[in-house]
C-alpha cells in the first residue's frame, strides 16, 4: 500500500489517566483545523483498569477473571465486576467535567458491566451441566474481559475531545455484540471504513476481537499489536507510541537523570533486545509487523509535544555506541545431567516445558552436560517447571538461582571491548560476576549478577560504558 501522510498513534494505560492533560499537549496542544486530524490514536485502559478486570500484572493478584475461573459461586467475581465499575466511574470523573458527558459515560459503563456479568450468569448455569466445561470458554471469557477496559477509555476520550470541540469519532474493534466472526484485518478495515481522516480523529480501542483470539497469542500486548496491524494496513506514515518518560541510556531513577541520555534513534535490532529485557518499547511482534511494512515507529513523551523523542527504523549506527543499560530480575534454571554429552533431545524437551509454562527466555547458555535458562517468570511458574522436568529426567540435577541480567545494548557494538570493560567496572564496584555473554551479532552484551546487586550494577556500567562517552568528543549518532 502507498504510504500515507497520516500517523496512527498509540497512548499506554498510565498516560490514559492523565487524559485531559493530553488534550493541551497531543491531542489539541497549539493544533487548528485541518492541522488537529490525519492522526489515528489507539488507546489502551485507564490505568489499573485491567489489573482489575483480569489479573495484576505485577503482583498475580486476582481480577475478575480469576475469579471466575475458580468460582464455586458467583459471589467474588461479581464483586470483582462492581469494582471495575467503580473504578471506571472514578476514572471518567477525573476527566470529564460536564453532566451530560458524565451521565453518557456512567451508562456506557453500567451498559458493557451488566452486559457482561449476565455473560457470565448464564455461562456459569450452563457449565452447571455435564456436558460443557467452563475450562473451554476461559480464553473467550478473558477475551470478553479485555475489551472492557479499551471500550470506556476510547468512549470517554472521545467524548471529552468532541466537548473541546474537535471532530472525534469512537471506533470499537471489541466486537460488543457483534454476532459476525471477522478476522483482525477485516475487524479493522470495517471499523475504519468510512472514517475521513482529513476531517475526523479517530479514537480506536486498543483492544481488537478476531478469529485469531489476540489474548491467546499476545496475552496483555494485545494493543500494541491492533496498533500496528491498523498503521500496516492503513500505509501510516509513521507510527507512534506515546509514553510518560523518554527512552533513555538507563533508568534516570537509578543512574540519575542528570546521567542518562536519550536515545535519539536507533534500530529494530535494538527494540527487539529491549523487549527481551522487559523494557516495554514495543512489542516484539508489533515490530515485525512495522518492520516489514516499512514503517519507522517513534516513541515520544507523550508529555512533551515538541521533543521528536526517538525514533526507531532500520538505519544502522554511524559510529558504534552502547545505547542503553537495563536489568531485568530472572531466575536461573540449571538442568545438569551428567549423560547429556553428545545426546539429543535435551534443549528441545526443556523448551517444551517452558513454554507450556508460558515462561519468557531472557537468555541461555549450555555446556557438555549443563544447560540454563535465565527465566522472566514468577516463582510458583520456576517450581513447577522443576517438577515437570524432574519427572522427565529423574537422574538430573535442577537448581534455580535468583539472579539478574544487566544488558549492554547497541545497534553496533564492535570494537568497544564492552566485556572486558564492563567486566573491570563491575569488579571496581565489588559486584560477583556470576556469568557473561556476548552474542556475534555485536548488538547486547549481558552480565548475570546477584539480583540484590541488579541496580549497583547498572550503575557501574553505565558509569563506564554511556557516560565516559558522553563527556569524550564523537561523532554525532
Amino acid at each position: 500500500m502507498t504510504h500515507q501522510t497520516h500517523t496512527v498513534e498509540k497512548i499506554g494505560g498510565t498516560s490514559m489517566s492523565r487524559v485531559h492533560e493530553l488534550c493541551d499537549t497531543l491531542f489539541i496542544g497549539d493544533r487548528e483545523g485541518a492541522a488537529l486530524y490525519n492522526r489515528v490514536f489507539v488507546v489502551s485502559a485507564f490505568g489499573g483498569i485491567t489489573n482489575l478486570l483480569l489479573e495484576h500484572k505485577k503482583t498475580g493478584e486476582s481480577g475478575v477473571y480469576a475469579m471466575f475461573s475458580n468460582a464455586d459461586n458467583d459471589q467474588g467475581w461479581s464483586d470483582g465486576l462492581n469494582r471495575v465499575a467503580e473504578a471506571m466511574r472514578g476514572a471518567h470523573a477525573q476527566v470529564l467535567d460536564h453532566p451530560a458527558d458524565l451521565a453518557a459515560a456512567d451508562d456506557f459503563v453500567r451498559e458493557r458491566i451488566e452486559g457482561a456479568r449476565s455473560c457470565l450468569i448464564d455461562l456459569q448455569r450452563l457449565c452447571s451441566y455435564g456436558h460443557f466445561r467452563l475450562s473451554q470458554h476461559m480464553a473467550v471469557i478473558r477475551e470478553l474481559l479485555s475489551g472492557l477496559g479499551e471500550a470506556h477509555s476510547a468512549f470517554v476520550t472521545a467524548t471529552l475531545l468532541r466537548r473541546r470541540g474537535v471532530d472525534a469519532r469512537f471506533v470499537d474493534l471489541s466486537g460488543w455484540r457483534d454476532e459476525g466472526e471477522h478476522t483482525l484485518e477485516e475487524r479493522i478495515v470495517d471499523g475504519l471504513r468510512d472514517v475521513d481522516l482529513t476531517r475526523e480523529m479517530p479514537i480506536v480501542t486498543g483492544y481488537a476481537q478476531c478469529t485469531e483470539g489476540l489474548m491467546r497469542e499476545f496475552d496483555r500486548g494485545y494493543s500494541e499489536v491492533t496498533f500496528s496491524k491498523i498503521a500496516a494496513l492503513t500505509g501510516a506514515a509513521e507510527a507512534i507510541i506515546h509514553k510518560e518518560f523518554h527512552l533513555s541510556s538507563a533508568d534516570p531513577k537509578i543512574v540519575g537523570e542528570a546521567n542518562v541520555v536519550k536515545m535519539g534513534r536507533t534500530n529494530y535490532d535494538v527494540a527487539d533486545q529491549l523487549s527481551n529485557m522487559g523494557m516495554e518499547a514495543v512489542h516484539p511482534k508489533a515490530a515485525k509487523m512495522l518492520r516489514q511494512a516499512g514503517i519507522p515507529l517513534r516513541v515520544t513523551n507523550a508529555f512533551e509535544p515538541h521533543d521528536p523523542g526517538t525514533l526507531i527504523d532500520e538505519a544502522e549506527a554511524r559510529d558504534p555506541r552502547v545505547e542503553m543499560v537495563t536489568g531485568l530480575g530472572v531466575y536461573a534454571l540449571e538442568l545438569f545431567e551428567q549423560d547429556m554429552v553428545g545426546v539429543k533431545g535435551y534443549d528441545s524437551a526443556i523448551l517444551e516445558v517452558l513454554a507450556r509454562h508460558k515462561a519468557w527466555i531472557v537468555a541461555k547458555t549450555s555446556n557438555a552436560n549443563t544447560i540454563t535458562h535465565y527465566l522472566d517468570a514468577p516463582l510458583k511458574t520456576v517450581r513447577r517447571v522443576e517438577r515437570d522436568l524432574e519427572e522427565r529426567f529423574p537422574t538430573a540435577t535442577l537448581k534455580a538461582r535468583n539472579l539478574a541480567v544487566v544488558a549492554a545494548i547497541g545497534r553496533d557494538l564492535s570494537g568497544l571491548k564492552v566485556l572486558s570493560r564492563g567486566l573491570a567496572a563491575l569488579e571496581a564496584a565489588e559486584i560477583e560476576l556470576v556469568a557473561v555473554q556476548q552474542t556475534t551479532r555485536d548488538v547486547d552484551a549481558q552480565f548475570v549478577v546477584p539480583r540484590e546487586r541488579m541496580d549497583d550494577a547498572i550503575r557501574a556500567l553505565h558509569r563506564v560504558l554511556v557516560e565516559q562517552r558522553k563527556s569524550a568528543p564523537r561523532l554525532a549518532a
